[in-house]
């Protein structure tokens, strides 16, 4: 249990990452957009982190060199550009096979058919957008939309828009709380909390809902889910 708690705790990250921190945030974000054991990664809560502990006060309070915000600001995008290229490219390459796999710690299907799920409900383009912003569901729609055969040049521009989005945004906003809010570093496991449910929710209630009408669905009428 303490394992997990640390691999979803950002400062964790940092502290073991030393000063290979600022590199080391930006290859994480290209592991759980583009490899699909990189689902467990702490994406959002760590751009939030990265961008707090960016500013002096913070890094200071916290015992580590500020991360340069410069070098996150264009490394992170284009990581996590070019990790959800890599997702797709291999998802069109390798097609279906590459889910053809037993359920383990690492992989479940349910995974997979949610992004399908939210694929199919959103459409390509948009799904590919809001993926960004759900933990899992971005590690693997990227291989799913390559599997299910969006056009690579549409894929790209959207990957792009939602990459560049995510990551900005998270980061500029972790930048903004390290330089007004005085002693931040001792809100970030509270706050990391509160970050994964809110990022969980929309995911959460999918689920249920797709119960619901599963249970509704007479016996001898079956739909796969996705």
């Amino acid at each position: 249990m303490d394992a997990l708690l640390d691999l979803l705790d950002p400062k964790w990250w940092l502290s073991m990452l030393g000063a290979f921190a600022t590199i080391g945030v930006i290859a994480i974000v290209f592991a759980e957009t583009g490899l699909l054991v990189g689902f467990f990664l702490p994406g959002d809560s760590l751009l939030v982190t990265a961008g707090i502990f960016s500013t002096a006060a913070a890094a200071r309070g916290f015992g580590i060199e500020p991360l340069s915000l410069p070098a996150l600001l264009i490394g992170a995008p284009l990581a996590a550009v070019a990790g959800a290229q890599l997702g797709h490219f291999l998802g069109a390459k390798v097609g279906r096979k590459l889910f053809d796999k037993p359920d383990s710690r690492l992989f479940k299907k349910e995974h997979v058919e949610k992004a399908e799920y939210y694929f199919e409900k959103f459409g390509p383009a948009k799904a590919v957008v809001a993926a960004r912003f759900m933990p899992i569901v971005r590690t693997f729609m990227n291989p799913v939309a390559g599997v299910l055969e969006m056009d690579a040049r549409r894929f790209f521009v959207w990957n792009v828009v939602g990459g560049v989005v995510w990551v900005e945004a998270l980061l500029l906003l972790g930048y903004f709380l390290g330089s007004k809010v005085e002693g931040i570093d001792k809100f970030i496991l509270p706050g990391v909390f509160v970050v994964v449910v809110l990022s969980v929710v929309p995911i959460v209630r999918e689920v249920m809902k797709n119960r619901r009408a599963a249970t509704a669905v007479p016996k001898g009428r079956h739909h796969a889910p996705r």
